[in-house]
């Protein structure tokens, strides 16, 4: 029960930390480049999401982790959540704007766009929690589309 508290307070610390969504012409945010065993949670969830293997998205989160997906019901669990994401596929690209990391918790904001893309289409945050010293993974995704994605 402590780590949810612990990553419940994180995250209101997070949110309360981060100003309002600018405008949609606003000047592009700086990305910042991730510690490689966060920046693994990424790149896996690209190239299984590429590949449209849900499974293999959900095992990315933790047994009891939620889908908290733009326009639809919250997905909990590994099950529920391949479930949510059947029919994902498609060359995204997930790149981060902040982060951090202490002991079994941490986060990842970020945006992400859809292959030659050159416009972000939403935003996301991971919240991350791991075992000691196990690999990352994901206690919740909470995503939100910006705009539509320009697909050729």
């Amino acid at each position: 029960m402590r780590r949810y508290a612990t990553a419940a307070t994180l995250l209101i610390a997070l949110v309360a930390g981060v100003a309002p969504a600018a405008a949609q012409d606003a000047p592009p945010l700086a990305r910042v480049t991730l510690p490689p065993e966060l920046d693994r949670v990424l790149r896996d969830y690209e190239r299984n999401w590429k590949a449209g293997n849900t499974a293999g998205v959900a095992a990315l989160f933790a047994e009891d982790g939620y889908g908290l997906s733009n326009g639809r019901a919250p997905a909990r669990g590994r099950a529920e959540i391949a479930k949510s994401y059947g029919g994902a596929g498609g060359d995204l690209r997930l790149s981060a704007l902040a982060y951090a990391a202490a002991d079994t918790v941490g986060y990842i904001v970020g945006l992400y766009r859809w292959g030659s893309d050159t416009v972000d289409t939403g935003k996301f945050v991971l919240a991350l929690r791991r075992a000691q010293r196990g690999p990352w993974l994901i206690a919740a995704d909470i995503d939100n589309t910006m705009r539509m994605p320009q697909r050729q």
